[in-house]
């Protein structure tokens, strides 16, 4: 430890900063899982290599362009992995994310959120930095800003249109006029390369088991092609029809191999979400979050953990409380309750626990609802195989 000196609000403070020796040491990664500080999030690096490859086959099977969405780890060693090495034709949400895969060596990239003229002067960098940079449209406001800022040098502003199959989520409605109207208004424009639709296909998560997710992506792709067929009628070029996300992609309907892209995100990890829709078996779920108990309220028939809901979120809790923290090899026991830094355990079947089982101290290990929702709460991924940790990944943080 060594002391410097800094002004703050004019008063000279003293300033005491860890010495390299000390940063080194706070560095050094655990040994094993065991070992990890709690509350921490473990990526089982050998089941997102399982997830990504297959993934990959699928789309190789289809003869679809695999354009992973990286929101759900925001790590540079998985968007590698996710790109089959390649490092091109990912999506993210946030330009944070468009920034700092960019500044990692990333191109080809799909900024899959409805664009807003605030936006569009860091929209503009990533235009120019990269070869290839797309941005998503839902409304005559995103597509005015584009027209109100073209790009110079030879560049335009490549556009996806998103589109809404009714689930209310945010595109376009599908069966309305300004699908038209937006599309033939882009494609004409000279600053302007229009892609194509793009449908987030809602309806999979209303789906039940792998029948369902099929049957919801035929009724997708049937929704895309009468689109595509609509702009075909009015002379509108549309290049690209691409679906996303994980319940389309993991469950695909044979239908599917008419589009161009498939843009999941959430199979890397997979989750209790997707576990029980039927995306995925829950051997698949590449994510755990681990806690330990730090103290017993037998008077409230509970335990506390570590864990609060900055660590695990609340995403799921109130529709699917028993799912909604599944315990690795302790299936009754859920949480019922959070503070921000500590949540409260009790059991499922109402029985009594049994304290003697849950010392203080001792570690479980969660299943998340919603991984996507869980990853974000954490600064760091421990990433391990079997029970060795081999790595610890930093996702990038911020909007």
């Amino acid at each position: 430890m060594f002391m410097c000196a800094r002004y703050l609000f004019g008063v000279k403070m003293a300033v005491y900063l860890p010495s390299p020796l000390e940063i080194l040491e706070r560095k050094k990664m655990p040994a094993t899982i065991s070992d990890v500080p709690t509350p921490s999030f473990l990526v089982d690096f050998d089941k997102v290599k399982k997830n990504a490859q297959k993934m990959i086959d699928t789309c190789e099977r289809l003869g679809v362009q695999l354009r992973p969405h990286m929101k759900t780890h925001k790590t540079v060693e998985l968007g590698t992995l996710m790109t089959n090495g390649t490092n091109r034709t990912i999506e993210v949400s946030t330009l944070e994310e468009a920034e700092f895969y960019a500044r990692n060596g990333f191109d080809d990239i799909l900024y899959a959120h409805p664009l807003i003229a605030a936006r569009i002067e860091r929209c503009k960098s990533l235009a120019y930095r990269l070869k290839a940079f797309h941005v998503m449209i839902e409304s005559s406001h995103g597509l005015i800003a584009l027209l109100s800022c073209p790009l110079k040098n030879g560049k335009k502003w490549s556009i996806y249109l998103e589109i809404d199959d009714g689930s209310g989520r945010s595109g376009v409605p599908w069966e309305s006029d300004d699908v038209i109207k937006l599309a033939k208004e882009a494609s004409e424009s000279p600053y302007i390369d229009f892609q194509g639709l793009y449908l987030f296909n809602g309806r999979t998560y209303e789906a039940k088991g792998t029948r369902g997710i099929e049957n919801a992506n035929k009724e997708g792709t049937d929704l895309l092609q009468t689109l595509h067929k609509r702009f075909t009628d009015n002379n509108i070029d549309c290049r690209t029809l691409a679906i996303g996300n994980t319940p389309s992609c993991s469950r695909p309907h044979e239908s599917m191999n008419v589009l161009t892209e498939f843009h999941p995100g959430n199979y890397i990890f997979y989750d209790m979400q997707q576990a029980t829709i039927g995306s995925c078996s829950r051997d698949e779920i590449a994510c755990r979050l681990t806690t330990r108990i730090i103290g017993h309220k037998p008077s409230h028939n509970v335990f506390l953990i570590d864990c609060g809901f900055l660590a695990l979120s609340y995403d799921g809790m109130a529709e699917h409380p028993d799912e909604f923290s599944t315990f690795l090899d302790h299936p009754d026991l859920k949480v019922i309750g959070f503070s921000q830094e500590i949540g409260k355990v009790t059991t499922k079947s109402g029985d009594k626990l049994n304290y003697d089982k849950y010392p203080i101290g001792s570690q479980l290990f969660i299943f998340p609802w919603h991984s996507c929702a869980t990853a974000c709460q954490h600064t760091g991924f421990y990433v391990h195989s079997g029970n060795k940790i081999t790595d610890m990944w930093t996702p990038a943080k911020g909007w």
